[in-house]
């Protein structure tokens, strides 16, 4: 995929930074300053034939045709655009992963049926990324390494299942060695010692092979032939559930995508009613026809496994009017929607329910459902017990819908459930200072001043140590907490900062908290 140039071909109508002609059937490439020289770095397709080639000296380029546009390479757009166009191909597989700076790999196994086959699913892909200005060679192998170099060093694209070693002879033993994606330096070295096609490789013996240049050069070759199966790494992980819808004519309108939203969720329930689970977490994902895609998430505090409280979720996030959100472009010829999460629902009788469920329960777990829809779920937060042992942080918000689907959803764990020590019911954000009378220096205050007020001791329990945790290594003091009681029957939770002698000459005391 010549992506680079692709995109600057497509920005010339804007005010993109071009130097030299302006014609409109003029070669054009992408140049970098490499080690203090212009250079090639990407060329379209009339560069091409014209024998330009990246790694040219931009002067050379243009001792030969004056009129080549040079382009400014931008190397974090290009890669942003590749992002972008991967998710674009999720279209046709879950299962999209970049391939360096210029490519997309995708796994199609089981998918290929859908569009008529492998062939007119490789037409059909090549169609929409010309329609969208992009120009791109594709390849397709039982394996990704195969796959790879038949897209940018094959005459054939489609290379047949299993195939015999004469097949592979005729397929990949006239491609260069940089087809193997081996590194260029040892590909220079076996270069010079007159291996420079693949087939120089594979009809020599191996011992001799990887002992002068290495085990890197056999190990691509066993994944070429499909010996070693490489894995990719989606930008997505697959859905356990999806449902969607393809359109032959694209859809802009609100009322049209909210009745595809409808029929999708009846789709999305039957899928979950099969397994007896209800989903806590769903994406809405809208292709549109100019190659963007929108994804809209939405989470539920309770498994839903009814399709009038799933499109209920969406319709109120559509009702927030978040138009870089849901805008549909110039039409959307694809909609999906999946179950990120979901859970288990238990055997019941709906009637039953009905007559034992708290009603109150129900209530506030649909109005967190859209309040979350609407306003957004990083929004609508609840305390959340943290596995810390500084007290300050054992606590924190967390999303009131989708905290305990990620958790179940395997991203992290619940902390493990122990004894739990004493704690206040009122804990301050900010440790407040307090001035102690004790009878020893490291001993527990008989009487303490705190918002002017002098409180006497009558009973003190203590003391709790919590140090901070030695990895983080942020020089934080030793605390010593105690529960303390004054004579009016007030409860509070103090700590001394610091240990005496040892880490200070002098402790400070902090009132923390409050009890009931």
């Amino acid at each position: 995929m010549r992506l680079a140039s692709d995109r600057a071909r497509k920005r010339r109508g804007e005010s993109a930074p071009v130097r030299g002609g302006r014609a409109e059937n003029a070669p054009l490439a992408v140049i970098a300053k490499i080690k203090s020289a212009q250079r090639l770095v990407c060329v379209d397709a009339r560069a091409a034939n014209l024998g330009l080639t990246p790694g040219m000296p931009l002067a050379d380029a243009r001792a030969r045709y004056p009129d080549l546009i040079a382009v400014e390479a931008e190397p974090i757009e290009e890669t942003k655009l590749l992002a972008r166009l991967a998710d674009w191909c999720a279209r046709f597989t879950p299962l999209a992963a970049l391939d360096g700076a210029d490519g997309i790999v995708l796994d199609i196994s089981g998918v290929a049926h859908l569009f008529r086959g492998e062939a007119a699913m490789m037409q059909d892909i090549a169609a929409r990324l010309a329609a969208q200005g992009f120009s791109a060679a594709l390849g397709l192998a039982d394996s990704p390494r195969a796959a790879w170099a038949l897209a940018r060093y094959g005459e054939r694209r489609i290379a047949p299942e299993n195939p015999d070693e004469k097949t592979f002879a005729k397929l990949f033993h006239d491609m260069p060695l940089a087809a193997l994606g081996i590194d260029e330096k040892i590909a220079a070295d076996m270069a010079r010692a007159g291996l420079r096609r693949i087939g120089d490789v594979a009809l020599r013996p191996r011992a001799p092979i990887a002992a002068r240049f290495g085990s890197q050069v056999l190990a691509r070759l066993d994944a070429l032939k499909g010996l070693e199966r490489g894995a990719i790494s989606p930008r997505f992980a697959a859905p356990d559930f999806c449902a969607e819808r393809r359109f032959a004519s694209a859809i802009s309108s609100a009322a049209a995508v909210e009745a595809t939203i409808s029929r999708l969720a009846d789709d999305l329930v039957v899928l979950l009613e099969r397994q007896a689970k209800g989903a806590r977490r769903l994406e809405l994902s809208l292709f549109r026809v100019d190659g963007d895609v929108r994804r809209i998430v939405v989470g539920s505090g309770r498994p839903l496994n009814e399709a009038r409280a799933i499109a209920r979720l969406f319709s109120e996030r559509l009702a927030s009017r978040n138009e870089d959100e849901i805008d549909a472009g110039f039409g959307v010829d694809l909609m999906r929607l999946s179950c990120l999460v979901a859970e288990p629902l238990a055997p019941s009788q709906r009637e039953l329910e009905r007559a034992h469920e708290g009603e109150q329960a129900q209530a506030l777990a649909d109005l967190l459902d859209r309040l979350s829809a609407r306003l957004d779920a990083r929004r609508v937060t609840r305390q959340e017990l943290v596995d810390a042992h500084i007290p300050e942080q054992a606590v924190a918000a967390a999303s009131a819908v989708l905290g305990d689907a990620r958790r179940r959803g395997g991203r992290s764990d619940p902390p493990p459930q122990g004894p739990v020590p004493a704690r206040p019911i009122r804990l301050f954000e900010q440790p407040e200072r307090i001035e102690t009378i004790a009878e020893i220096p490291d001993g527990p205050p008989l009487r303490f001043k705190w918002r002017r007020v002098t409180h006497e001791v009558a009973a003190i329990e203590g003391p709790e140590r919590i140090a901070s945790p030695w990895w983080r290594r942020d020089d934080a003091l030793t605390r010593d907490y105690f529960r303390a009681e004054d004579t009016q029957g007030r409860r509070f939770w103090l700590y001394r900062e610091g240990l005496y002698g040892r880490e200070t000459t002098r402790a400070k005391w902090f009132m923390h908290g409050l009890f009931a």
